[in-house]
């Protein structure tokens, strides 16, 4: 039996050290994995727009070609064709006004003034896209910055309309399913969760604190997960409201709150984590509660399943429920409080999770025994 530390900041410093960075490198491979097709197309469009504007039109350095082919496709597969086309009439309109009023005032600070309000206010009248109007300002103050190269007193802007061109036709061509982000990031951050909750019984049943003490730097480690969880699904949703994916409007804003849930449950399982260190310290039997929780973890990998793969989150919501039915600390660590308190704090993420597995916030709560 593995001795046990002072105090909880010796067992949190320790399991920093082993796990922080381990979660990281998986979760920066799960992120650059998921961003490989969108950035190799954005990539290669903006390597087109740039041989376009060099060959075919004869300019020397077209190099508002390829910026604007890689602003408006960015590295996401949440590709709006609106969104495209806001980003790509932001990037001409900044450059047009930019390369027309430098050829007519010349460039300077109080030039870059007047070419930043009038490109700004020219975006705003032209549409009430706030990425229009950024856009515009961003690349109207670029074209003050740079010197001319080639193509003449709009050769820059012909440079420019070329990569919104193109970036307009890679998003036409390669629309993508607006749930396949969100379902790949909800079934990761569900599997956080369940190795969480698989690190806490392991130490509960070995009486290793070093365990429990990973536990909870998974489930700290696991915050930047779950926060991309959230946005990805706020964001696909309100893609959703204006393009070719509304009818998967109803999944998404499931996805949503799922990752609410999922985030509320773990942060409870961490405070479940380190009330287990004084329970051990105590040394009371916590083998019943182990088993409980690595049927909970169980649970969590079906729902992990069902959320990667768009399922109605059955097959989870069976094995949560039997979970929670065998909740009840009348029966589990009966006579020791402490053990008894486990279960009590137990109790409210199997009912997070019941509900993002698909049942009612009363169906979840009926599922537990009655005290």
């Amino acid at each position: 039996m593995t001795s046990l530390p002072g105090s909880a900041d010796e067992i949190w410093q320790k399991a920093m050290r082993t796990l922080v960075l381990r979660t990281r490198l998986r979760q920066g491979w799960t992120r650059a994995r998921a961003g490989l097709i969108p950035i190799a197309q954005a990539s290669i469009a903006a390597g087109i727009a740039y041989a376009v504007a060099h060959y075919v039109l004869g300019h020397e350095m077209p190099f508002f070609a390829p910026v604007a082919a890689w602003v408006c496709l960015g590295f996401t597969a949440l590709r709006d064709v609106r969104r495209v086309a806001e980003m790509a009439v932001g990037v001409a309109v900044g450059v047009g006004m930019g390369d027309l009023l430098v050829h007519l005032i010349g460039s300077g600070w109080w030039q870059l003034t007047v070419v930043l309000f009038i490109a700004a206010i020219a975006a705003r009248f032209i549409d009430r896209g706030a990425l229009l109007v950024i856009q515009a300002g961003a690349q109207a103050i670029i074209v003050v910055g740079l010197p001319s190269a080639s193509g003449g007193p709009l050769g820059r802007w012909t440079d420019a309309l070329i990569g919104g061109a193109i970036a307009l036709l890679v998003a036409l061509l390669t629309p993508g399913d607006t749930r396949r982000r969100p379902r790949a990031l909800a079934e990761q951050a569900v599997t956080e969760l369940a190795q969480t909750l698989e690190t806490l019984a392991r130490g509960m049943r070995s009486r290793d604190v070093d365990d429990v003490g990973a536990a909870l730097v998974r489930g700290r480690a696991s915050e930047p997960v779950l926060a991309e969880w959230q946005e990805g699904a706020r964001a696909a949703r309100e893609l959703a409201r204006i393009s070719v994916g509304r009818m998967h409007r109803g999944e998404l804003a499931r996805l949503e709150e799922q990752a609410v849930l999922v985030d509320r449950t773990m942060r409870s399982v961490r405070v479940l984590a380190r009330r287990v260190i004084p329970v051990l310290e105590a040394d009371h039997d916590v083998e019943p509660v182990a088993e409980l929780i690595e049927g909970f973890a169980s649970g969590v990998r079906q729902l992990a399943s069902d959320v990667g793969s768009g399922g109605d989150g059955a097959r989870g919501r069976e094995a949560l429920a039997a979970v929670a039915a065998q909740a009840d600390p009348r029966t589990v660590g009966e006579g020791h409080w402490q053990v008894q308190s486990l279960v009590m704090l137990l109790r409210s993420p199997i009912v997070d999770t019941l509900e993002a597995a698909g049942a009612s916030p009363g169906e979840a709560r009926d599922a537990l025994p009655e005290l």
